[in-house]
């Protein structure tokens, strides 16, 4: 796959800060240009998925044992329908870095694989009760689709029943909203999905659902951040000169805060398979352990 071309106006600065901090491990050059791949893949996940594909996988060729650039992969994977890539590279990130912060975006795969018990199993985990309330109430909407795949509505109704998710604000709200109500749908309780919905307007029902544009994005920049990015810049360089690791070298993945929405996966249809690059099969889980190994080996080379 040919590298995607980055805008000029693209820098390295428009990074966040905490992610521009772990591409210091590589050359000056080299994280400037994965670093502005990476801004691309936010830019473009909600209105371009496939080329925010594309930057995610370039970026990975030239960073794939960074955490943050494995995390974009997965991300983008997720949004276009590649879900065994998705699961393979959100489970390079928990091995990098120890974090379950995309266990509902990886449960969700799970449902996009057709195995939506595997995504109930991934729920009750230990770590899922350690997430944001915000990421245990999308993992709550996650595993209501799932039940309602196994044919079980009142399990799926009892899912969203929790303290947690009734406790949840503002859009977030809506869709869990909108979740119960398909969940009571199913189980035959019609008037209370009616219920549920009621508070709201169709406007807000329309925005969860996601049939609303997004504004377009204001960027304003901090001129003191912008001094201080030159110096993250400038340490990059340090890094290197101490002898610290570049991977410039393609790595061996195959590719490269995103929210399920509980009933289709990404921007996928609900009833749609995995795409050709995200076999039905088993995923096995030593696969993470073989990915970064092949990152390693190619980097021998």
């Amino acid at each position: 796959m040919p590298e995607p071309e980055l805008p000029e106006e693209v820098t390295f600065a428009q990074l966040d800060r905490e992610v521009r901090g772990r591409l210091r491990t590589l050359s000056k050059e080299n994280a400037q240009r994965v670093g502005r791949h990476l801004v691309m893949v936010g830019r473009l996940l909600d209105v371009d998925p496939e080329l925010a594909y594309e930057h995610a996988a370039a970026a990975v060729r030239r960073a794939g044992r960074v955490d943050v650039v494995r995390e974009a992969a997965g991300l983008a994977a997720y949004r276009t329908g590649r879900y065994a890539e998705a699961l393979r590279e959100l489970r390079t990130v928990r091995r990098l870095n120890g974090s379950s912060e995309h266990l509902a975006v990886m449960a969700d795969a799970e449902r996009g694989l057709g195995r939506p018990e595997r995504a109930v199993a991934l729920a009750q985990e230990p770590e899922a009760e350690t997430l944001p309330a915000a990421v245990r109430v999308e993992l709550a909407m996650v595993v209501s689709g799932a039940r309602l795949e196994m044919g079980q509505p009142e399990a799926a109704v009892a899912a969203l029943s929790t303290d947690v998710v009734r406790r949840a604000s503002g859009l977030l709200a809506v869709r869990v909203a909108q979740a119960r109500a398909t969940a009571l749908e199913a189980a035959g309780r019609h008037a209370e999905a009616e219920a549920e919905l009621a508070p709201y307007t169709q406007e807000q029902l329309d925005e969860a659902a996601g049939a609303v544009e997004p504004e377009e994005e204001v960027v304003v920049y901090d001129l003191l951040e912008d001094v201080e990015d030159v110096e993250d810049v400038e340490d990059v360089e340090d890094v290197e000169a101490t002898g610290a690791e570049d991977v410039s070298s393609p790595s061996a993945a195959d590719g490269a805060q995103d929210e399920p929405d509980g009933s289709g996966r990404g921007e996928t249809p609900q009833g749609e398979a995995a795409s050709d690059e995200a076999p039905q099969g088993e995923t096995p889980q030593d696969e993470t352990d073989q990915d970064v190994e092949g990152v390693q080996d190619e980097e021998a080379r």
